[in-house]
C-alpha cells in the first residue's frame, strides 16, 4: 500500500492510497502538518506553507534539496556566493512550482554568519521552518602539502558555520515544529581518512554533533537528520582537485536527496542516514573493525581511486 498526503490546506486531507485518491475522516489539516511522520513510516511529508532555508544552494546537493522541496511545496530562501547561479535556479524553481524563493548572495565562513542570516531573515519578515547545512567543501593531498589559509577556510565553513547557523536557527526551527534540520555530513565520518584528514574531521564532526542535536531535540518535534553520502556526482570533485578522491560507485544528487527525504518522512526519524547500500555496509563494517585497519583501508582506497 502506497500512502501519502497531497495537501493539507483544507480540513480535509486528501491523501493517495494505492495510487488512487480518497479522503481521510474529519483528520484536522493543522495537526497532520505537524505531526504528519508520526502517523506512518511510508507517509510522504509535505512542506507546503512552510520556508526551508539551504545553504550550498547553487549547485549538486544543495540544489537538488531546492528542486525536491519546492516540489513537495516549501518556500526557499538560496544562500550561495554565486548569486547568478541562485537567481537562476530561484526562478526555475518560481515558475515550476509557484513557491517563493528568497535568494542571499553570501560568504558563509565568515564568523558570526548564523546571526547575520537571522537578523537578514528577521528584517524581511521571514521565519525559517526547515534548515538544510548543505555548504561545505573538501581537500585532497597530504596535510604537509595543503595550504593553511585554504584548511582555515575548510574548516570555518564545514564545521563553525554549520554550528553558528544550526544555533540561531534551533529556536525558530523548534518553536515551528513543521519541518527539520539536515545537515550534510558524509561516509568519510565513520573513519579517519590519511590523504583528506581535515575534509574526513570536518564531516566526524559534523556526524557527531548532528546526532548529539537529535538526541537533546528528540521530544521537541522537531526531525533531525545528519546525511552521509559517499562519492555523488557534483561540483565537489572539481574543488578537491579532480574524481581522484572519490572511493566507490558515485551515486547522483537525486538518489542522496531522495535518501534524506525517505529518512524524514518516516515514523521515527534517524538522527543519521548513509545514502546507498554499499555506503552503508562500509559504513558498518568501519565501526567494527579495528581502528588501525579502518584508517589503512581508508588511506589506500583514496591512493588506488
Amino acid at each position: 500500500m502506497v500512502v501519502g498526503l497531497l495537501s493539507h490546506d483544507s480540513s480535509l486531507a486528501n491523501v493517495v492510497i494505492d495510487n488512487k485518491v480518497g479522503t481521510a475522516y474529519n483528520v484536522d489539516s493543522d495537526y497532520i502538518s505537524l505531526r504528519l511522520n508520526r502517523l506512518d513510516s511510508a507517509m510522504t511529508m509535505t512542506y507546503a506553507g512552510t520556508t526551508a532555508l539551504i545553504t550550498g544552494a547553487s549547485s549538486g546537493l544543495g540544489a537538488e534539496f531546492a528542486g525536491q522541496f519546492a516540489a513537495r511545496g516549501s518556500n526557499l530562501v538560496l544562500v550561495a556566493r554565486r548569486a547568478d547561479r541562485l537567481e537562476d535556479l530561484a526562478q526555475d524553481l518560481r515558475s515550476r512550482h509557484r513557491v517563493t524563493v528568497t535568494v542571499l548572495p553570501m560568504d558563509l565562513s565568515r564568523a558570526g554568519v548564523g546571526r547575520e542570516l537571522l537578523d537578514e531573515l528577521a528584517d524581511r519578515g521571514i521565519t525559517v521552518d526547515t534548515l538544510i547545512n548543505n555548504a561545505g567543501f573538501g581537500t585532497h593531498g597530504p596535510l604537509v602539502e595543503e595550504d593553511p589559509d585554504t584548511i582555515a577556510s575548510e574548516i570555518a565553513l564545514n564545521v563553525a558555520a554549520l554550528v553558528d547557523i544550526t544555533r540561531a536557527f534551533l529556536p525558530e526551527l523548534l518553536a515551528s515544529g513543521k519541518g527539520a534540520l539536515v545537515n550534510v555530513a558524509s561516509t568519510a565520518a565513520f573513519q579517519p581518512i590519511p590523504g583528506m584528514a581535515v575534509y574526513g574531521a570536518t564531516k566526524a564532526f559534523v556526524l557527531s554533533f548532528t546526532e548529539a542535536v537529535a538526541h537533546e531535540t528528540k521530544n521537541a518535534g522537531l526531525n533531525v537528520l545528519a546525511l552521509c553520502p559517499g562519492a555523488t556526482r557534483t561540483e565537489f570533485f572539481d574543488v578537491v582537485g579532480g574524481e581522484s578522491a572519490a572511493v566507490g560507485k558515485m551515486q547522483t544528487s537525486d538518489q542522496v536527496v531522495g535518501t534524506a527525504l525517505k529518512a524524514l518522512d518516516r515514523k521515527d526519524t534517524p538522527g543519521s542516514v548513509v545514502s546507498g547500500w554499499v555506503n552503508r555496509v562500509a559504513a558498518g563494517f568501519a565501526q567494527r573493525l579495528p581502528r588501525a585497519v579502518t584508517v589503512a583501508i581508508a588511506a589506500r582506497a583514496v591512493q588506488d581511486s
